[in-house]
């Protein structure tokens, strides 16, 4: 079997994402590190590529799916209950010590995470999503903006199935980008995971560009929820907190901020989990600051009414959660408070229809070919 490089580089497709330097060179234009690659060279993310002056991106195959419960994403103000089939392809523009999917975010960088992707389509993905009963397709599990074409090809299937489509993503993203899938896309999930570029570039990244993609997406009206992982010693000050909220806030005071504890995974080791105290206090900052809709997560039945979602002007409890699971469900079939209606942000079905799903699952993998060759 070849080496995961070239088996994946037979697996390519040209993209028209790109510009031209005067030199020769085309800059990539998937993420924020717009990545200027002379012939031959491969971008940051080790799955881009520059062959023979063109820019060839990642196509037609699959690293795993897996249907979850749209909570898990996280997505708490976008069809409670839904199932989402969820698709994820290789590689990564940062490099997080911490990172949950590392086996397919890290496979071109570390030896250790060892994958076998498989031949798709994307019509059978968005087929195979019908038939499991979901009702929103997600990019994830690798950075879905450095293979947005593909993502962009499946939400095309998946529409014209009727389904519904998002990315879960860091936000290093480029307006280019996001004007290309924006007419395919309903909802964002970003990972803010400090507001401190000297950290951000520990990951190999930068902050400016995400906090250009929060803006844009909420400008363009794409859904969005913004997720920060609470590091103890890496993103938890008060001031850290208390700058990053600010921001959200002056933004749009109803994007939802998750903030969710760290557990020890892949390579960070230390420092301890992240504790529900730790939790509140962050979530207590962030409602100080304007945010109407502030939770806490990867801690459930410890953190309180912090998983629930209340309504901003009685504070009635409009959707009760323990983790993933729905307790009770109570907005209106126009998405309003029962109590005092008003309208509550958020992309919501006319019917709740019960949770298809209160834990994630794999689908049967039948029909799904491993990719063997060139």
């Amino acid at each position: 079997m070849p080496a995961l490089a070239d088996l994946l580089a037979g697996h390519a497709r040209e993209s028209d994402l790109c510009s031209r330097l005067p030199d020769g060179r085309i800059v990539c234009l998937a993420c924020g590190h717009r990545c200027p690659l002379p012939d031959g060279a491969v971008g940051v993310c080790k799955v881009r590529f520059n062959r023979g002056g063109r820019l060839f991106v990642p196509w037609d195959y699959v690293a795993g799916v897996q249907c979850d419960p749209i909570e898990k994403k996280p997505f708490f103000h976008a069809y409670p209950g839904a199932l989402a089939y969820s698709f994820g392809m290789l590689g990564c523009d940062l490099h997080c010590d911490y990172c949950q999917n590392w086996v397919t975010s890290q496979a071109l960088r570390d030896p250790a995470a060892v994958m076998t992707p498989a031949a798709a389509t994307p019509e059978q993905i968005a087929r195979d999503a019908v038939t499991l009963g979901a009702q929103v397709v997600v990019s994830t599990y690798n950075e879905p903006l450095i293979t947005a074409e593909w993502g962009a090809a499946v939400f095309d299937a998946a529409r014209a199935e009727g389904l519904r489509t998002a990315f879960v993503s860091n936000g290093n993203a480029t307006p280019e980008v996001i004007e290309r899938l924006r007419p395919r896309l309903d909802l964002y999930k970003i990972d803010l995971k400090s507001f401190d570029d000297r950290q951000y570039r520990r990951l190999g990244g930068r902050l400016a560009p995400v906090l250009e993609s929060i803006r844009t997406l909420v400008a363009m009206g794409v859904w969005l929820e913004v997720v920060t992982l609470l590091i103890p010693g890496f993103n938890d000050t008060d001031e850290e907190i208390d700058a990053l909220t600010s921001f959200l806030a002056d933004v749009s005071p109803d994007i939802p901020w998750h903030v969710t504890a760290f557990h020890r995974d892949y390579k960070m080791t230390a420092p301890g989990d992240t504790r529900p105290a730790a939790l509140e206090r962050a979530a207590a900052i962030g409602a100080r600051n304007g945010l109407n809709f502030v939770y806490a997560g990867n801690r459930p039945g410890e953190v309180g009414p912090l998983e629930d979602t209340r309504c901003p002007g009685c504070a009635a409890t409009l959707i009760a959660r323990t983790g993933f699971s729905i307790r009770e469900y109570r907005l209106t079939a126009t998405g309003r408070c029962p109590n005092c209606d008003r309208a509550i942000p958020g992309r919501w079905a006319e019917r709740f229809s019960g949770q298809a799903a209160s834990a994630p699952y794999r689908p049967a993998s039948d029909g799904w070919i491993p990719l063997t060759s060139v």
